[in-house]
C-alpha cells in the first residue's frame, strides 16, 4: 500500500500557480467542520517517504522496502540503514502473524537540501503504522517505535486549525536543531475518514508563509 497524499490545510490561489495560500478557504469541508477539535500536531520532516512492509504469512518471515512509489529510488546508505534496523524476528514479536506496514520520512544528509541538519547520516523516523486494515492510534505508534527502537516524529502541539496555522506562521525551530522546521503534520484526536473513505489528515509548511 503506497501512502496517501496529505492535503493542505487552506486552498492554493490558482493565480500565483498555486504558491500562495487562500488563507480561510478551507481545502475540505470536512477541515472546516472540524478546524475547532485539538487536532495533534507533529514536526513535519523533510526527507523521502519510506514503508517498511512486513508480512507475517510469508513463510520466511520476509521485510520489504519501499518508497512513496513502487519505483521510487532510495539514497544507499539509506537504503543499508533499513537493513541493519528491521529484522523479521523482530516484527514477529512485536505483531506476531499478519500483514503491518510501518510508514515513516527517509532523512539526513544527501537525502534533501538541508538532510544534514537533522543527521550527518541517514535514518528513518516513523509517522504512521498500518496493521491490517487499521491505523494505529497515536500512542500504540508510539509503542511500536518503543518496541523497534525507532525514533517517531514528535508531537510539538495541540490545538485547533487556525492556531496551528498561527504556530507554523511563527516559523518555530525543528526539534532537532537550531534550524526552520519543515512545518506541521495534524490529525484530530481519534481517526476519522471523509466520505469517500480519505483519511482526515492535514499539513502546513513554513516556507507558505514566507
Amino acid at each position: 500500500m503506497l501512502y496517501h497524499k496529505i492535503k493542505t490545510m487552506w486552498k492554493r490561489d490558482p493565480e500565483t500557480k498555486h504558491k500562495t495560500l487562500l488563507e480561510g478557504q478551507w481545502q475540505t469541508p470536512e477541515f472546516e467542520a472540524l478546524r475547532k477539535l485539538d487536532w495533534i500536531w507533529t514536526e513535519k520532516v523533510d526527507g523521502t517517504n519510506v514503508r517498511v512492509i512486513y508480512d507475517g504469512d510469508i513463510r520466511d518471515g520476509d521485510i520489504r522496502f519501499g518508497g512513496r512509489t513502487e519505483n521510487a529510488q532510495m539514497h544507499s546508505g539509506l537504503v543499508n540503514y533499513l537493513k541493519s534496523t528491521f529484522f523479521p524476528e523482530t516484527f514477529a514479536e512485536v505483531f506476531g502473524s499478519g500483514n503491518v506496514t510501518l510508514f515513516g520520512e527517509g532523512f539526513g544528509a544527501k537525502i534533501q537540501k538541508g538532510g544534514g541538519n537533522y543527521r550527518r547520516d541517514q535514518g528513518f523516523v516513523l509517522f504512521d503504522v498500518m496493521v491490517g486494515d487499521w491505523w494505529l492510534r497515536r500512542e500504540d505508534v508510539e509503542d511500536v517505535a518503543e518496541k523497534l527502537r525507532i525514533p517517531v516524529v514528535p508531537v510539538v502541539g495541540t490545538g485547533p486549525l487556525n492556531e496551528m496555522a498561527d504556530y507554523v506562521r511563527a516559523g518555530p525551530l525543528s526539534t532537532w536543531g537550531n534550524f526552520p522546521s519543515e512545518g506541521v503534520v495534524a490529525r484530530p484526536p481519534v481517526e476519522l475518514s471523509a466520505r469517500g473513505g480519505a483519511r482526515i489528515i492535514t499539513k502546513l509548511k513554513t516556507k507558505d508563509f514566507r
